[in-house]
Formats: C-alpha cells, sequence, structure tokens
C-alpha cells in the first residue's frame, strides 16, 4: 500500500445548528490520519458558531456573509491543500471509515481522477428512508455512463471525491446554480475524466421537509435542464432528460394521491 493522499473536507454551512455537530462529528471520528477539515459558515446566528468554537484546533473554520452555498464551498477549494477533495454539507453525515476507503483506492488508483460512491438517505432523525430511490441510483451507478449522466443524476454528491488537479482543469463550481451545482460539476468534470466508482457506501443524505432539497424538486429539474444545456449536451439528450423528470414527477404524484409518503418517490434523481 502507497502512503495515503492527503483529503480536504469542505463543509459550508449556514444556520444549521440542529445539525451540523453531528457533520463534524462523522468527519473527525474517521480518525484519517492527513486531514484537513473546513467548515465555511455564511454568519449563522443559531447556535452554529458557539459549535464550531467547541471544535477549535481539530478544524478550520470562518463565518463571514457570502453569496451561497457555491460561494462557500469555492472558497474552501481556495483555502483547500489536500491532493484529494470532498465536500460534505452541514446536514449530511460520512460513514464509519468512508474517508480511508477513499484515500486507499486513490492510493490504489493513481490512474483515476475522481470516484464516486454509494450513498443513503436519511430523515431529520437519522432513520433510513427512500431505500427504493438508493437502489435506483445504485443501479444506474453500476454503468458509470456519462451519457446516462446527461440523462439523470445518478451520482450522489456527499459520497464523491476528486483530485485536485481536477478543479485545475474544471475550475469552480458555477455559482449561477442556486440547487444544481454538484450535477453541473459532475458534467463538467465528467467531460474530460473518466468516473470511477466505489461499490461502498461512503456518506448519508438528510432529506427532510424543510431542507434545501426537500421542498423544490420542479426547481431543481429546472435547473438540471438549464445546466445540461448550458454545457451543449444534445438536444436528444435533453429531451430524454425532460421525460425522465416528468416521469419522476408524475410518479411522485400518482404516490401522494395513494397517500404514501412522500419520501418514497420525490427527487428520484435529485441528490
Amino acid at each position: 500500500m502507497k502512503s495515503l493522499p492527503t483529503i480536504t473536507m469542505i463543509t459550508p454551512s449556514y444556520n444549521q445548528g440542529q445539525f451540523i455537530d453531528q457533520t463534524i462529528q462523522s468527519v473527525l471520528s474517521q480518525e484519517y490520519p492527513d486531514l484537513q477539515y473546513l467548515v465555511i459558515d455564511g454568519g449563522s446566528d443559531d447556535k452554529t458558531l458557539d459549535i464550531l468554537r467547541q471544535y477549535n484546533g481539530q478544524l478550520q473554520w470562518i463565518s463571514e456573509s457570502d453569496r451561497g452555498q457555491s460561494h462557500a464551498i469555492n472558497k474552501g477549494l481556495d483555502m483547500a491543500t489536500g491532493h484529494i477533495i470532498g465536500y460534505l454539507n452541514s446536514d449530511d453525515i460520512m460513514e464509519p471509515g468512508a474517508l480511508r476507503r477513499v484515500g486507499e483506492f486513490f492510493a490504489i488508483h493513481p490512474e483515476a481522477a475522481w470516484v464516486t460512491g454509494k450513498c443513503r438517505t436519511v430523515d431529520q432523525n437519522g432513520k433510513e428512508i427512500r431505500k427504493f430511490i438508493t437502489r435506483y441510483k445504485n443501479f444506474w451507478l453500476r454503468f458509470r455512463s456519462y451519457k446516462v449522466l446527461t440523462i439523470l443524476n445518478y451520482i450522489s454528491q456527499p459520497a464523491t471525491f476528486w483530485r485536485r488537479e481536477v478543479t485545475d482543469v474544471v475550475g469552480p463550481l458555477n455559482e449561477d446554480w442556486n440547487y444544481v451545482m454538484d450535477y453541473d460539476y459532475w458534467l463538467r468534470i465528467g467531460r474530460d475524466f473518466k468516473l470511477w466508482v466505489l461499490a461502498a457506501y461512503l456518506a448519508q443524505f438528510r432529506y427532510y421537509p424543510s431542507s434545501k432539497s426537500g421542498s423544490t424538486a420542479n426547481r431543481q429539474f429546472d435547473e438540471e435542464l438549464r445546466a445540461a444545456e448550458r454545457l451543449g449536451v444534445s438536444s436528444t439528450f435533453m429531451l430524454l432528460h425532460s421525460l425522465h423528470n416528468r416521469l419522476v414527477i408524475s410518479a411522485y404524484r400518482l404516490n401522494m394521491s395513494q397517500g404514501k409518503p412522500a419520501s418514497v418517490i420525490s427527487k428520484a434523481v435529485i441528490k
């Protein structure tokens, strides 16, 4: 085994005092031997700063007004010193041992530029939900197809990592997008670099009614299409993407009309 690469984890944050302690603990408890952990807070006025102060000396953090989530992540990218980079939102969780799996993967595969793994979805209490959607995304993940990616987003953001050289080539996140900055980034990376897949659960994405992803499905779908169009995705694949979005929304409405939990179908390919 070659020596493990340094990893930078970035957590953008704004008024997530309810969850951010769990997020931080999930990263620090990895006990990865060479970790830079950055929390980029947008000037929270809840208990977030009190929590961050408890971790002085264990992570780096700043708190100042910003232009939103993408801007916060881009600040982190500018501060990153690790050879491998990933970001974890302030209500999501890393699975135990995830960073070591990622580090060992990149050590063994120097030819790999980026990698993604599996991701569970949990509710605000940490209970796993939307298992059908997890299986659906895992199915497409096996193919690692860029063409499929232009139709549906099967890559889970909290479980995705890349070499810092990728950012040198692709650039920072596009701050024009409010919801699909990650999908836009995957499309941009995928044009130049082969996607690799780790067949392991690396993270937990938290989904709940008041979360950013919990109440904006239609707007996120619209942004997905605009992001794909801006990157020059062909009209044929744009049509397939639109049809897929309509199918997901129709399934969601049918599910709701039958009185089943909205989380079973809603936003099948957003996160």
